[in-house]
């Protein structure tokens, strides 16, 4: 379980990174000479500093686990993974929805 805690924030970190090097530049190219909006990408980019703030609490209460500290509370600890993945899934979506059509990905799902 260490290793795949530790993996978490550099795992987002790549994803981001290509995200925001390759896939949303394209996005806001096939915006241009339409009624462009680039506020959906700026969004996005705030979203990705936020989901890896919140992946590295999520890595610090996992390797604390993982070196068999106590949970307190384990609601908490729920809570907090929870909201990791719903965050991702949002963002996820709205990508899948928006973005991918936009830039000609097909998306198999």
């Amino acid at each position: 379980m260490y290793w795949r805690a530790n993996a978490i924030v550099p795992l987002l970190r790549n994803i981001h990174q290509y995200e925001e090097t390759v896939i949303f530049p394209a996005y806001e190219a096939a915006l241009t000479g339409s009624d462009a909006n680039l506020a959906s990408t700026r969004r996005l980019r705030a979203e990705h500093v936020e989901d890896e703030c919140f992946a590295g609490e999520v890595t610090e209460i996992l390797l604390a686990i993982g070196h068999g500290e106590t949970v307190e509370d384990a609601e908490a600890v729920g809570f907090m993974l929870r909201g990791l993945f719903e965050s991702l899934r949002r963002h996820i979506a709205f990508e899948r929805e928006h973005v991918l059509p936009m830039i000609g990905v097909v998306d198999a799902g």
